[in-house]
């Protein structure tokens, strides 16, 4: 085993850091609240979006968004609807990219993906009506209305992540990836759009809400984000193949089963090693002239790299 390898297979590194637990768990209360609830008309929608944002999962993108926005100083009640947002976002992202006519799952966080328990139907409405929620939690944040330009850009944030420029162009250059030999920048160019936009819009969306001014530090913080959403998805590939489905939470496999490019079936398992570890040193040397103040953002880009689900 080479020494990068090695480094990100160290399980004591694998402990989440104390921000993973604090600030998933505030995305949850805030998640629970926004949601509509299971017993208001539609029911069986408000129940499979419930289903699919409620059911589970890291909160990487909120705790993100809370973690940047504390480390500028901002009260965690300012930035409780980007992260809210972020996390719908993504809920919905998964919903559609586990569709039949996408990715075809049937597991997801441990349980039957949302059009198993619902229906190819009701999956899409849920879908559907999950993006539109985000953009109107994020829109009626209190927080933002004595800032509007500043609450503009984040919505054009949150847009354009999921976009044809972002996850959606993504997803898109995926599907047309399929049995084909993809080179390692096309492969790059894919993932940063569909894994790393929204990674990269939560590291911004919470400096905005703290009212970041400083282009030095939000350059900063966009390498940083880049850098961990890139780093994400080849831990999530490198999982995929060395994974067990009852730790990950979804079939283990299904990459390679799907013909899917992933970076260790285009540059192998020791390359794309090296290459999280790379990606992980970046991120954190982008912080480093900011000192301790962004010890949590080290923390979570460590906790990525070194995951086991």
């Amino acid at each position: 085993m080479n020494r990068d390898k090695a480094r990100l297979a160290d399980p004591v590194a694998c402990d989440p850091p104390p921000a993973l637990n604090t600030y998933s768990a505030r995305a949850d209360s805030v998640l629970a609240r926004v949601l509509p609830s299971p017993d208001q008309a539609p029911q069986e929608l408000h129940r499979a979006m419930r289903y699919a944002v409620l059911g589970g999962g890291k909160r990487l993108r909120p705790v993100l968004v809370y973690a940047v926005g504390v480390a500028l100083d901002a009260a965690p009640e300012r930035l409780d609807a980007s992260a809210a947002a972020v996390e719908i976002i993504h809920a919905y992202s998964l919903v559609h990219d586990d569709l039949p006519a996408m990715d075809d799952d049937q597991l997801r966080r441990g349980r039957p993906t949302c059009h198993v328990a619902f229906g190819e139907a009701m999956a899409i409405l849920a879908g559907d009506a999950l993006q539109a929620l985000a953009f109107e939690v994020l829109a009626a944040d209190p927080a933002m209305r004595d800032d509007a330009n500043t609450h503009v850009e984040m919505l054009r944030t949150l847009a354009a992540a999921c976009g044809s420029h972002g996850m959606a162009g993504g997803q898109a250059l995926d599907l047309s990836a399929v049995g084909q030999r993809l080179t390692p920048d096309q492969l790059e160019r894919m993932h940063v759009h569909k894994t790393g936009a929204l990674i990269r819009a939560s590291v911004r969306l919470g400096a905005l809400a703290a009212r970041c001014r400083d282009d030095v530090l939000l350059a900063a913080l966009e390498q940083y984000g880049h850098c961990v959403g890139l780093a994400f998805q080849i831990r999530d590939d490198i999982i995929d193949v060395e994974g067990d489905s009852t730790v990950i939470g979804k079939t283990a496999g299904k990459d390679a089963a799907n013909a899917k490019p992933t970076y260790p079936a285009i540059v192998g398992m020791d390359a794309s090693c090296a290459q999280l570890a790379h990606l992980t040193d970046r991120a954190i040397a982008a912080l480093q002239p900011y000192g301790r103040r962004m010890d949590e953002l080290v923390a979570l880009a460590r906790y990525v790299a070194e995951r086991e689900n």
